[in-house]
């Protein structure tokens, strides 16, 4: 398994989170940007630097990972690549993308969108909070115990 990570969105607390992660369980990591990100010098740790343009990290990503990485990223349709090629998607909020419900989350920004293409002011999301910290941490320690349960 490798980790990906949508680079150019991540909150530093996920990154810091996904450093330590793959250190102590010695599972390689690629962060993928248009600008270059500092990461920690690690051979388990990469950077790709990729051209600046939408969905170019996206679809660097796609191209790249395998069935069974995991992906880190807030991008619904990037996810929905993922699990098209049976990958996993987690979003830094703590949220795991799944058949069952990438669709309904991809309606639902595609209606966003159209609201606000249609001048209607819909918000953002709100603020990254410790709890939403905590909820990543929590989601990727269980993905990573099943998987490396099931990998013994």
């Amino acid at each position: 398994m490798h980790i990906w990570v949508d680079g150019d969105a991540c909150p530093k607390a996920i990154k810091d989170i996904l450093y330590r992660v793959v250190e102590r369980l010695q599972i390689p990591l690629t962060m993928v940007a248009n600008k270059a990100l500092q990461t920690p010098k690690s051979p388990l740790i990469q950077m790709i630097k990729v051209a600046a343009g939408a969905d170019v990290a996206d679809a660097e990503i796609v191209a790249q990972m395998q069935a069974g990485d995991l992906v880190i990223t807030a991008d619904i349709p990037l996810a929905a690549d993922v699990i098209a090629k049976n990958g996993h998607a987690l979003n830094p909020r703590g949220t795991f993308y799944s058949d069952a419900n990438v669709k309904q989350y991809l309606t639902m920004r595609n209606f966003m969108d159209d609201l606000r293409g249609s001048g209607v002011s819909t918000g953002g999301p709100a603020a990254f909070s410790n709890s939403d910290r905590m909820a990543f941490a929590n989601e990727l320690d269980r993905f990573l115990t099943r998987h490396l349960k099931n990998k013994q």
